[in-house]
Protein backbone atom coordinates (compact mmCIF):
# COMPACT_ATOMS: atom_id res chain seq x y z
CA UNK A 1 0.00 0.00 0.00
CA UNK A 2 2.86 2.49 1.06
CA UNK A 3 4.34 1.32 -1.95
CA UNK A 4 1.48 2.21 -4.42
CA UNK A 5 1.28 5.56 -2.80
CA UNK A 6 4.97 6.58 -2.93
CA UNK A 7 4.85 5.67 -6.83
CA UNK A 8 0.93 7.53 -7.53
CA UNK A 9 2.72 10.66 -5.50
CA UNK A 10 5.85 10.98 -7.68
CA UNK A 11 3.94 10.39 -10.80
CA UNK A 12 2.36 13.46 -10.20
CA UNK A 13 4.76 15.33 -8.71
CA UNK A 14 7.17 14.70 -11.38
CA UNK A 15 5.01 14.57 -14.36
CA UNK A 16 2.13 16.20 -13.16
CA UNK A 17 3.90 19.24 -12.34
CA UNK A 18 5.34 19.33 -15.95
CA UNK A 19 1.99 18.92 -17.32
CA UNK A 20 0.78 21.63 -15.23
CA UNK A 21 3.84 23.96 -16.52
CA UNK A 22 2.89 23.53 -19.66
CA UNK A 23 -0.63 24.30 -19.60
CA UNK A 24 0.23 27.18 -17.62
CA UNK A 25 2.75 28.19 -19.91
CA UNK A 26 0.19 27.82 -22.75
CA UNK A 27 -2.46 29.97 -21.29
CA UNK A 28 0.30 32.70 -20.88
CA UNK A 29 0.08 32.60 -17.67
CA UNK A 30 3.55 32.34 -16.51
CA UNK A 31 5.14 34.16 -19.08
CA UNK A 32 7.27 36.88 -19.20
CA UNK A 33 6.10 40.17 -20.28
CA UNK A 34 7.88 42.34 -23.28
CA UNK A 35 10.25 44.17 -20.71
CA UNK A 36 11.07 41.01 -18.98
CA UNK A 37 9.38 41.04 -15.57
CA UNK A 38 7.58 38.43 -14.60
CA UNK A 39 3.26 38.42 -14.77
CA UNK A 40 1.98 38.38 -11.48
CA UNK A 41 0.70 34.50 -11.52
CA UNK A 42 4.39 34.09 -11.98
CA UNK A 43 5.51 35.76 -9.11
CA UNK A 44 2.42 34.47 -7.23
CA UNK A 45 2.89 30.87 -8.17
CA UNK A 46 6.57 31.44 -6.72
CA UNK A 47 4.97 32.96 -3.25
CA UNK A 48 2.77 30.07 -3.22
CA UNK A 49 5.41 27.19 -4.03
CA UNK A 50 7.90 28.95 -1.05
CA UNK A 51 5.40 28.93 1.70
CA UNK A 52 4.49 25.57 0.75
CA UNK A 53 8.30 24.77 1.20
CA UNK A 54 8.89 25.87 4.12
CA UNK A 55 5.48 24.79 5.76
CA UNK A 56 6.70 21.51 4.85
CA UNK A 57 9.98 21.55 5.92
CA UNK A 58 9.02 23.47 9.75
CA UNK A 59 5.85 22.11 10.53
CA UNK A 60 6.35 18.23 9.02
CA UNK A 61 9.66 17.20 8.62
CA UNK A 62 11.88 18.65 10.90
CA UNK A 63 9.41 17.71 13.72
CA UNK A 64 8.80 14.19 12.49
CA UNK A 65 12.68 13.94 12.91
CA UNK A 66 13.13 15.25 16.19
CA UNK A 67 10.22 12.96 17.41
CA UNK A 68 12.91 9.85 16.75
CA UNK A 69 15.49 8.44 18.87
CA UNK A 70 18.49 10.21 16.67
CA UNK A 71 20.43 12.46 18.96
CA UNK A 72 19.11 16.26 18.03
CA UNK A 73 23.25 17.33 17.67
CA UNK A 74 23.31 14.45 14.73
CA UNK A 75 20.13 16.04 13.28
CA UNK A 76 21.40 19.69 13.09
CA UNK A 77 24.48 18.48 11.85
CA UNK A 78 23.10 16.63 9.00
CA UNK A 79 20.61 19.70 8.62
CA UNK A 80 24.53 22.11 8.33
CA UNK A 81 25.53 19.31 6.11
CA UNK A 82 22.75 19.07 3.94
CA UNK A 83 22.55 22.73 3.38
CA UNK A 84 25.85 22.91 2.14
CA UNK A 85 25.72 20.13 -0.04
CA UNK A 86 23.03 21.77 -2.11
CA UNK A 87 24.43 25.01 -2.36
CA UNK A 88 27.31 23.02 -3.54
CA UNK A 89 25.42 21.26 -6.32
CA UNK A 90 23.97 24.53 -7.41
CA UNK A 91 27.55 26.02 -7.87
CA UNK A 92 28.27 22.85 -9.69
CA UNK A 93 25.36 23.55 -11.85
CA UNK A 94 24.30 19.81 -11.16
CA UNK A 95 21.03 21.13 -9.87
CA UNK A 96 19.06 23.06 -12.30
CA UNK A 97 16.11 24.46 -11.03
CA UNK A 98 15.22 25.98 -13.89
CA UNK A 99 13.75 29.07 -12.77
CA UNK A 100 13.97 32.33 -15.31
CA UNK A 101 15.81 34.71 -13.19
CA UNK A 102 16.75 38.13 -14.11
CA UNK A 103 20.22 39.40 -14.25
CA UNK A 104 22.05 42.57 -14.04
CA UNK A 105 21.04 45.86 -12.50
CA UNK A 106 16.75 45.73 -12.97
CA UNK A 107 14.37 48.92 -12.30
CA UNK A 108 12.81 48.45 -9.17
CA UNK A 109 15.15 46.06 -8.09
CA UNK A 110 16.04 46.19 -4.20
CA UNK A 111 20.22 45.41 -5.01
CA UNK A 112 21.91 45.67 -8.38
CA UNK A 113 24.00 42.64 -9.63
CA UNK A 114 26.34 43.53 -12.40
CA UNK A 115 28.40 40.63 -11.77
CA UNK A 116 25.22 38.59 -13.26
CA UNK A 117 25.01 40.56 -16.58
CA UNK A 118 25.79 37.85 -19.23
CA UNK A 119 25.88 34.78 -17.11
CA UNK A 120 23.15 31.94 -17.85
CA UNK A 121 22.10 30.94 -14.15
CA UNK A 122 21.04 27.23 -13.66
CA UNK A 123 21.28 25.75 -16.86
CA UNK A 124 19.51 28.95 -18.65
CA UNK A 125 20.90 31.30 -21.55
CA UNK A 126 18.75 34.65 -21.91
CA UNK A 127 20.44 35.39 -25.09
CA UNK A 128 23.71 36.30 -23.63
CA UNK A 129 25.56 32.99 -24.51
CA UNK A 130 24.79 29.65 -26.57
CA UNK A 131 22.92 26.82 -25.10
CA UNK A 132 24.83 23.84 -23.80
CA UNK A 133 24.29 20.85 -26.68
CA UNK A 134 20.27 20.47 -27.07
CA UNK A 135 19.60 20.90 -23.69
CA UNK A 136 20.58 17.55 -22.35
CA UNK A 137 22.53 19.61 -19.84
CA UNK A 138 19.56 21.09 -18.16
CA UNK A 139 17.75 17.63 -18.41
CA UNK A 140 21.04 15.56 -16.89
CA UNK A 141 20.60 18.27 -13.82
CA UNK A 142 16.24 17.91 -14.58
CA UNK A 143 16.69 13.97 -13.77
CA UNK A 144 19.01 14.50 -11.02
CA UNK A 145 17.29 16.64 -9.40
CA UNK A 146 13.52 14.41 -9.70
CA UNK A 147 15.34 11.35 -8.38
CA UNK A 148 16.16 13.46 -5.44
CA UNK A 149 12.53 14.68 -4.97
CA UNK A 150 11.45 11.07 -5.42
CA UNK A 151 13.61 9.65 -2.68
CA UNK A 152 12.29 12.30 -0.69
CA UNK A 153 8.93 11.79 -0.87
CA UNK A 154 9.21 7.92 -0.13
CA UNK A 155 10.93 8.80 3.31
CA UNK A 156 7.79 10.99 3.77
CA UNK A 157 5.63 8.14 3.24
CA UNK A 158 7.41 5.67 5.15
CA UNK A 159 7.90 7.85 8.06
CA UNK A 160 4.03 8.69 7.69
CA UNK A 161 0.97 8.80 5.08
CA UNK A 162 0.14 11.90 5.57
CA UNK A 163 3.62 13.28 5.92
CA UNK A 164 4.21 11.71 2.69
CA UNK A 165 1.17 13.40 1.23
CA UNK A 166 2.40 17.30 2.11
CA UNK A 167 5.85 16.24 0.79
CA UNK A 168 3.88 15.17 -2.58
CA UNK A 169 2.28 18.75 -2.52
CA UNK A 170 5.54 20.91 -1.61
CA UNK A 171 7.19 19.66 -4.38
CA UNK A 172 4.44 19.34 -6.70
CA UNK A 173 4.10 23.63 -6.02
CA UNK A 174 7.77 23.71 -6.43
CA UNK A 175 8.36 21.96 -9.53
CA UNK A 176 6.16 23.97 -11.59
CA UNK A 177 7.65 27.38 -11.57
CA UNK A 178 10.95 24.67 -11.96
CA UNK A 179 9.79 23.29 -15.03
CA UNK A 180 8.50 26.30 -16.69
CA UNK A 181 13.05 27.38 -17.54
CA UNK A 182 12.71 23.90 -18.42
CA UNK A 183 10.57 23.92 -21.14
CA UNK A 184 11.99 27.67 -22.06
CA UNK A 185 15.14 26.28 -22.51
CA UNK A 186 14.37 23.41 -24.45
CA UNK A 187 11.78 24.92 -26.89
CA UNK A 188 14.34 27.39 -27.70
CA UNK A 189 16.64 24.16 -28.33
CA UNK A 190 14.61 21.60 -30.00
CA UNK A 191 12.05 24.48 -31.70
CA UNK A 192 8.92 22.19 -31.07
CA UNK A 193 6.50 22.76 -27.97
CA UNK A 194 5.85 19.11 -28.19
CA UNK A 195 9.01 17.94 -28.00
CA UNK A 196 9.98 20.21 -25.39
CA UNK A 197 6.82 18.79 -23.04
CA UNK A 198 8.10 15.30 -23.92
CA UNK A 199 11.78 15.73 -23.06
CA UNK A 200 11.09 17.55 -19.31
CA UNK A 201 8.74 14.94 -18.94
CA UNK A 202 11.26 11.92 -19.66
CA UNK A 203 13.10 13.21 -16.92
CA UNK A 204 10.18 14.20 -14.38
CA UNK A 205 9.65 10.24 -14.95
CA UNK A 206 12.92 9.70 -12.98
CA UNK A 207 11.10 10.89 -9.99
CA UNK A 208 9.04 7.51 -9.58
CA UNK A 209 12.14 5.99 -9.53
CA UNK A 210 13.67 7.96 -6.85
CA UNK A 211 10.54 6.99 -5.04
CA UNK A 212 10.82 3.12 -5.46
CA UNK A 213 14.89 3.26 -4.76
CA UNK A 214 13.62 5.70 -1.63
CA UNK A 215 11.44 2.90 -0.39
CA UNK A 216 13.52 -0.04 -0.71
CA UNK A 217 16.19 1.83 0.99
CA UNK A 218 14.34 3.50 3.91
CA UNK A 219 12.67 -0.38 4.47
CA UNK A 220 15.91 -2.16 4.96
CA UNK A 221 17.73 0.54 6.62
CA UNK A 222 15.23 2.08 8.89
CA UNK A 223 17.49 4.09 11.35
CA UNK A 224 18.24 5.96 8.50
CA UNK A 225 15.00 7.61 8.43
CA UNK A 226 15.08 10.83 10.88
CA UNK A 227 18.68 11.79 8.99
CA UNK A 228 16.68 11.53 5.63
CA UNK A 229 13.49 13.18 7.11
CA UNK A 230 16.39 16.44 7.64
CA UNK A 231 18.10 16.14 4.48
CA UNK A 232 14.34 16.49 2.80
CA UNK A 233 13.25 19.26 4.62
CA UNK A 234 17.11 21.04 3.94
CA UNK A 235 16.54 20.43 0.75
CA UNK A 236 12.58 22.57 0.83
CA UNK A 237 14.34 25.43 3.08
CA UNK A 238 16.83 26.06 0.71
CA UNK A 239 15.18 25.49 -2.60
CA UNK A 240 12.80 28.56 -1.02
CA UNK A 241 15.42 30.71 0.50
CA UNK A 242 18.09 30.23 -1.94
CA UNK A 243 16.39 29.88 -5.67
CA UNK A 244 12.14 30.97 -5.36
CA UNK A 245 12.12 34.37 -2.19
CA UNK A 246 15.49 35.86 -4.16
CA UNK A 247 13.15 35.95 -7.43
CA UNK A 248 10.41 38.27 -5.25
CA UNK A 249 12.55 40.56 -3.57
CA UNK A 250 12.09 42.97 -5.42
CA UNK A 251 10.98 46.68 -4.40
CA UNK A 252 6.81 46.91 -5.15
CA UNK A 253 3.97 48.81 -4.15
CA UNK A 254 2.07 47.83 -1.07
CA UNK A 255 -0.39 46.24 -3.37
CA UNK A 256 2.17 44.04 -4.49
CA UNK A 257 3.70 43.16 -1.78
CA UNK A 258 0.72 42.51 0.38
CA UNK A 259 -0.16 40.30 -2.86
CA UNK A 260 3.18 38.09 -2.08
CA UNK A 261 2.67 38.11 1.26
CA UNK A 262 -0.89 36.70 1.11
CA UNK A 263 0.05 33.93 -1.33
CA UNK A 264 3.25 33.00 0.89
CA UNK A 265 0.49 32.15 3.41
CA UNK A 266 -1.76 30.67 1.54
CA UNK A 267 1.13 28.09 0.71
CA UNK A 268 1.40 27.72 4.35
CA UNK A 269 -1.46 27.47 5.12
CA UNK A 270 -2.53 24.78 1.61
CA UNK A 271 0.58 22.75 3.74
CA UNK A 272 -2.19 22.68 6.74
CA UNK A 273 -5.49 21.88 4.82
CA UNK A 274 -3.89 18.82 3.16
CA UNK A 275 -2.52 17.42 6.50
CA UNK A 276 -5.40 17.83 8.26
CA UNK A 277 -7.42 16.19 5.06
CA UNK A 278 -4.90 13.50 4.56
CA UNK A 279 -4.85 13.19 8.73
CA UNK A 280 -8.97 13.04 8.74
CA UNK A 281 -8.60 9.78 6.11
Amino acid sequence: MTLIAILAATLVAGIGSVWLAAALMGLGVLRQSPGGERRPGAQHLLSLAAGALLATAFMHLLPEAFESEAGAKELFATLLVSVVFFFLLDKAELWHHGHEHHHGSEPGHGHDHPAHEGHAHHGHAHGHAPLRSGGWAVLTGDSVHCFGDGVLIASAFVADLRLGVVAALAVLAHEIPHHVGDLAVLRETSGSRRAAIAKVSLAGAVTPLGGLVGWWLVGRLDALLPFLLVVASSSFVYVALADLIPQLQKRLGARETIAQVLWLAGGIALVGVVSALAHAH
